[in-house]
C-alpha cells in the first residue's frame, strides 16, 4: 500500500509539474491579453528604419511602460537599414527588428512563431507576408497601399484638374507641369536606390488588377516584361512610365543629386509635383520640417485601368519579428509591446497606413481611393513558398526585393537616350527565362 501511494503521488507530482511546465510556455501573440503580467521585468532592443520618428517612439514607448513599467525598450534607427538589418539578422544584439528579405523557409531560425496563420488572419491583415507551413514570423508595422504622392497645388497650377488613370494620361500630367510650372514633374529619388526599388511594386495588382499575379503568375510567366496586348497595362506599362519622363527631361536636372531627406519638404512645398511611393510616405511628406503647406499633399492610385477600372496594391510595410534567440521573459515582453503597438497605439493610422488591426480605422489620405479595389497579393501556390525568391536569386533581377539598380538603369538610359526600353526589357525577359530552366520551373 505504502510502495502504491508513494507512485500515485510521484505520478500526481510529474502531472502537476508537467501541468505547470505547459501553462509557463511561451503564449502566442492571439493568446496575449492587454494589462496582464504588468509586473513583468525585460530589456528589448528594437532595430528599425524610422529614422525620421525617434520622438514619436519614444512616445509610444512612454505610454507602454505606464502599463508595463519594467520592461525597458531602446529603439536603434538605421538609416541604410535592409543591409544591415540582413548582416546582423543571425546575431543576438537585437530583440525585435523589421523583418529583411530572407528565404521563407530560414524564418524559424531567426524569429519566434508568433502564432498560427490561421488564427491571426482573423485578427490581422496582411499577416501572411512573412509566414511559412502555417505559422506567423511577422507581423506588419502598418499597411500600404501603393500609389502616387503628388502636390494638389501643382497639378491645379498645371490644369490638370482630373487625376490621371493611364500612363499617358499621367505624361500628360507631367509635361503640363513642367510647361506650366516650376516644380519637377517627377522626382526619382534616384540616389537614395531603395526609392528606385519601389517601382517594383505596381507591376502585381495596379498592372494587371490580379492579386495572383506577384506570387503564382509572375514565377512561371513567358517574358513577363513584353508588352502586353493592351501596352498600358502590364508590367511593361508600369516601367515605360519612367523611362519616358526620363527621356523628356521631366524628372530632374541632375538625377544623381538627389536628396531622400531634402526632398520631403520640396514636395510640400510644390518644388516637387510627384514621386511614386507606398502610402507610409505621405505623412512623411505631409509634415515634413521646412514644409509650410501640408494641406497640398495628396495621395492617388497608379495611373494604370485594366479593363475600365483602377486597382491599388495593398500589403505590409516592415514586418516585426521576435528574436529567436531572446530570453523568454524578453519574448513575453516583445509580445505585449507588438500588442500594444498594432492595437493600442494608433501607429498604423497616425503614420497615415492602412491598418493591421481588422477593427482599426482608415486615414483621410485614401480618399481619393473612393472606388478603387485596394488588392493584396495572393499567397505563392503550395509548395512554391521560396519560388519567387530563388527566381530573383537566380535572374539577379530582385522583384520587390531590393532590386533597385534595375530601375535606377531604367533612368540612366532614358535620361541618356543610350539604349532602347524594349531593349532593356529583352534583357530582363532572357535572364528571368534563363532563370526559370535553370530552376526547372514550368513555363504557361
Amino acid at each position: 500500500m505504502k510502495k502504491l501511494l508513494a507512485l500515485v503521488l510521484a505520478l500526481c507530482l510529474a502531472l502537476g509539474m508537467a501541468s505547470f511546465a505547459a501553462a509557463d510556455e511561451l503564449p502566442t501573440l492571439d493568446q496575449i491579453v492587454w494589462g496582464e503580467n504588468t509586473d513583468l521585468t525585460a530589456k528589448i532592443h528594437f532595430v528599425y528604419h524610422r529614422t525620421d520618428i525617434p520622438e514619436k517612439l519614444q512616445g509610444y514607448v512612454d505610454e507602454f511602460n505606464k502599463t508595463y513599467p519594467n520592461v525597458e525598450i531602446e529603439y536603434e534607427l538605421i538609416t541604410d537599414y535592409a543591409e544591415n538589418a540582413l548582416l546582423r539578422i543571425g546575431n543576438n544584439d537585437w530583440t525585435i527588428m523589421g523583418i529583411p528579405t530572407v528565404d521563407k523557409d530560414e524564418l524559424s531560425k531567426y524569429y519566434i512563431s508568433l502564432g498560427k496563420l490561421d488564427t491571426l488572419n482573423g485578427l490581422y491583415n496582411f499577416m501572411s507576408n512573412w509566414a511559412y507551413e502555417g505559422e506567423a514570423y511577422g507581423i506588419p508595422s502598418t499597411g500600404n497601399a501603393n500609389g502616387i504622392l503628388y502636390n494638389k497645388r501643382i497639378f491645379a497650377e498645371a490644369g490638370v484638374t482630373e487625376l490621371p488613370k493611364t500612363p499617358a494620361e499621367f505624361l500628360d500630367a507631367l509635361r503640363a507641369v513642367k510647361e506650366k510650372t516650376d516644380a519637377i514633374p517627377l522626382y526619382t529619388n534616384y540616389a537614395a536606390g531603395w526609392t528606385m526599388g519601389a517601382w517594383d511594386a505596381y507591376i502585381g495588382v495596379a498592372a494587371t488588377g490580379k492579386a495572383e499575379y506577384q506570387n503564382q503568375i509572375l514565377p512561371h510567366a513567358k517574358d513577363p516584361f513584353a508588352k502586353q496586348e493592351d501596352e498600358l497595362t502590364g508590367p511593361y506599362a508600369v516601367y515605360k512610365i519612367l523611362y519616358d519622363a526620363a527621356a523628356e527631361g521631366l524628372i530632374e536636372e541632375d538625377y544623381t543629386t538627389t536628396d531622400w531627406e531634402g526632398c520631403k519638404p520640396m514636395l510640400n512645398n510644390g518644388q516637387i509635383a510627384t514621386m511614386v511611393l507606398g502610402s507610409w510616405a505621405f505623412t512623411q511628406m505631409r509634415d515634413a520640417e521646412g514644409g509650410e503647406h501640408p494641406e497640398d499633399v495628396g495621395y492617388m492610385a497608379f495611373p494604370i485601368t485594366v479593363d475600365g477600372k483602377q486597382y491599388a496594391p495593398a500589403g505590409p510595410d516592415y514586418c516585426f519579428g521576435i528574436n529567436v534567440q531572446a530570453s523568454d521573459d524578453e519574448k513575453l515582453a516583445s509580445l505585449y509591446y507588438l500588442k500594444y503597438v498594432t492595437e493600442q497605439s494608433g501607429f498604423a493610422y497616425s503614420e497615415g497606413g492602412v491598418p493591421i488591426d481588422k477593427n482599426g480605422e482608415y486615414p483621410d489620405l485614401y480618399a481619393a481611393f473612393d472606388g478603387i479595389d485596394m488588392v493584396a497579393d495572393a499567397d505563392a501556390l503550395e509548395g512554391e513558398a521560396t519560388l519567387l525568391s530563388e527566381l530573383n536569386s537566380e535572374s539577379e533581377l530582385a522583384i520587390n526585393a531590393g532590386g533597385n539598380t534595375k530601375v535606377q538603369e531604367i533612368v540612366e538610359h532614358g535620361f541618356n537616350h543610350d539604349k532602347d526600353f524594349d531593349d532593356i526589357m529583352a534583357d530582363w525577359n532572357e535572364a528571368w527565362s534563363d532563370a526559370q530552366a535553370t530552376l526547372n520551373v514550368e513555363v504557361k
